[in-house]
């Protein structure tokens, strides 16, 4: 514990009172967090739009420039793990629970109760419901992944600096922060993990007890979800003792044979023409209307604002929220790899996987509900996938599995977290203490949990959108370091280099 930073104690200090104040106080939390939520997407909307396609550009141009083949890392550095390896690790990481819990349910709810503009039930709104998870789920979220592994990667493996939020803003504001500012950014990124982490740790322990809900009977409660939360802990800190190459590689491994077997099993029973149609079609759909979705904010429209300020505000602050976490591990994992493909890599794979995944799941419950078979619109968000599932053949097996890949997702998702928070407090560390993962793996999931028994599905996202507000602005200063970085580098390397 001798590398222990003040950013460890100030960040346990502030994540101790808040489970704390959720505990003493549930309905006073949810009411604050609540109004800061809604203040922020009203009156910033605009600004989540503007900079997530801002990082979307930015990565974009860093694929197409001269500046893409410069490596993260020595010129004779080699990747730590094969491409198979090294892709399910991003997307365990990445969103796996995420996936899982809105695969059915977010198409569906789009299609058949909620669409952005069309009327509900209508072949129009299955193609809008389809590019707007697409929108939600693709390369936007992976952007704001991308940016901060991207920087974080050349700055700890180009220039070998600590690995830490704060190490990448050195070329704006010098030693500075070493000292009282560099701490506290560090400090916003820390906390920003652990609300992040904690809110989708909420969202996997309540789909557990959804699952558990509607094949057993069993009452859902919060003091399930609390049961599913500490069995879930105590085997993600058996997983974060065995360290990164053993746990998180081999649980990573495990996710992506889980979730391709739920995925080739639901391909081949579900409706397979609807579903490849459907792929294929919104595919041009969504690339065909991205710069229109990038932008919409209807500010004429009270009811479309309010379905982005719920859906596609919410999403971006998720993916910011999340973005310390998933970018610190995936440049852990990505060292050796050039700019150019480190970012073709992190934008399309995962996206292209989740547009499958997406269009699989959810074409299948809108068969459904087309065929008046039933009702999985109707159902509540954790339970429509079990809901749809229990209306083809093998829906047991396929539930069954789906409950154990919330539950490797949750130890991976869980174990990453510890992982890099363990770093982000000693010093940038890549071998943090264990007892200190332990103690970030604790504090995780009691403000899942508290999160859950202030207000359930509401309060985790009340909490996201509120702790992502302040990292947002550290991801703009950490894009104009690197540029700034990579100008001078440049400047200094020869021609064969770039």
């Amino acid at each position: 514990m001798n590398k222990l930073t003040s950013v460890f104690w100030v960040t346990f200090i502030i994540a101790l009172f808040s489970v704390l104040w959720g505990a003493i106080a549930p309905a006073n939390l949810e009411s604050i967090t609540g109004t800061i939520q809604q203040y922020i997407s009203v009156h910033f909307g605009w600004y989540y739009l503007l900079i997530v396609t801002g990082f979307v550009v930015f990565c974009l141009y860093m694929i197409v420039s001269p500046y893409g083949k410069i490596k993260l890392g020595k010129e004779t550095d080699k990747p730590d793990y094969n491409y198979p390896t090294w892709f399910a690790m991003l997307f365990s990481a990445g969103m796996g629970i995420g996936l899982v819990f809105w695969g059915a349910a977010e198409p569906i709810y789009f299609f058949g109760t909620d669409p952005p503009t069309e009327e509900a039930g209508t072949s129009a709104a299955m193609e809008e419901a389809m590019q707007f998870v697409y929108f939600h789920w693709g390369v936007h979220a992976w952007g704001i992944y991308a940016v901060v592994a991207l920087v974080l990667a050349y700055f700890k493996f180009r220039r070998g600096a600590p690995a830490l939020i704060s190490a990448t803003l050195e070329p704006l504001f010098g030693a500075k922060m070493k000292g009282p500012l560099g701490k506290a950014v560090d400090v916003v990124a820390v906390f920003a993990t652990i609300v992040g982490v904690a809110t989708t740790l909420g969202f996997g322990a309540a789909q557990i007890n959804g699952g558990l809900t509607y094949l057993t009977g069993m009452e859902e409660s919060f003091t399930l979800q609390l049961i599913v939360i500490l069995i879930v802990t105590v085997l993600f800190m058996i997983s974060a003792y065995t360290g990164l190459s053993k746990g998180i590689k081999y649980l990573s491994n495990t996710n992506m044979v889980l979730a391709l077997a739920l995925l080739v099993i639901m391909l081949i029973i579900g409706p397979t023409l609807m579903i490849m149609n459907v792929f294929t079609d919104t595919i041009g759909s969504y690339l065909r209307n991205i710069p229109q979705m990038s932008f919409r904010l209807a500010p004429e429209s009270a009811e479309e604002r309010t379905w982005i300020n719920d859906w596609t505000v919410f999403y971006w602050a998720w993916w910011i929220a999340w973005s310390p976490f998933v970018g610190i591990f995936i440049a852990r994992v990505s060292k050796g790899r050039t700019i150019r493909e480190f970012l073709s890599g992190v934008l399309l794979v995962p996206s292209i996987v989740g547009f499958l995944w997406f269009s699989t799941f959810g074409s299948s419950a809108i068969k459904l509900q087309q065929e008046n078979t039933a009702d999985i619109a109707g159902m509540a968000t954790e339970q429509a996938l079990f809901g749809m599932f229990d209306q083809y053949p093998l829906g047991l097996l396929m539930s069954i599995i789906a409950m154990t890949l919330i539950g490797t997702f949750f130890i991976t998702s869980a174990d990453s977290a510890t992982f890099v928070l363990g770093m982000q407090t000693t010093n940038g560390s890549l071998t943090p203490p264990t007892m200190v993962k332990f103690v970030w793996g604790l504090a995780q999931s009691s403000m899942a949990a508290v999160l859950l028994y202030t207000g359930g599905l509401q309060a985790l996202q009340n909490a996201l959108i509120s702790a992502a507000f302040p990292f947002s602005f550290i991801m703009i200063l950490m894009v104009i370091s690197m540029y700034k970085a990579l100008r001078a580098d440049r400047a200094n390397l020869d021609k064969s280099d770039i």
